[in-house]
């Protein structure tokens, strides 16, 4: 398990449960998001914030660096059809600099997935699952982009390592996309 401050706790495992049954097969995958969603229908990203900010404290733990640090954040809107699919949240250390760094700054609009899983060099780490609520600090921004009246929404997120550079990714799933 893996420690959030007053968000709760981060699990490596997930219990089957009948709330979070629809979204099991999202959660557990290990492949790539974006290829999923494409092959549900028409796929795009909207970036809706990229820049520096402050970790939270369980990311700044997970990375390996102070959560007074600065870090890039990139948080993408992920389409399918039109609608919103999945709220996704990056988070970069801007030290070391590296490749991905300059990879980041120049996603635009295109999904971080298709650079993650196209190039051999980089490796997923642990997966970990979250059942989100207004206590974690993702809640808010993606149940604004995909949850609406939810009370609760569920996430996973791994690490992403490529040489000496680590990014973060949480995905929040909508659930219309678990339950169609």
């Amino acid at each position: 398990m893996i420690e959030c401050g007053n968000a709760g706790v981060w699990r490596s495992a997930l219990a089957r449960s009948a709330e979070n049954a629809a979204y099991l097969p999202w959660l557990r995958d290990r492949g790539s998001l974006t290829v999923r969603i494409q092959a549900r229908g028409h796929f795009a990203v909207r970036v809706l914030r990229q820049g520096l900010a402050r970790p939270t404290r369980d990311e700044a733990a997970l990375l390996g660096i102070r959560a007074s640090a600065l870090v890039r954040v990139r948080e993408v809107a992920l389409l399918c059809n039109g609608a919103e699919a999945a709220f996704a949240h990056t988070v970069l250390p801007c030290r070391p600099r590296g490749p991905l760094t300059r990879w980041l700054a120049r996603l635009g609009n295109r999904s971080l997935g298709s650079l993650l899983f196209s190039h051999a060099r980089f490796a997923r780490g642990e997966m970990g699952f979250k059942r989100l609520d207004v206590r974690h600090p993702l809640f808010t921004p993606a149940s604004q982009v995909i949850g609406g009246s939810q009370k609760v929404l569920w996430a996973r997120r791994s690490l992403f390592r490529f040489a000496a550079q680590s990014a973060l990714v949480t995905e929040v799933f909508s659930p219309a996309l678990c339950c169609r």
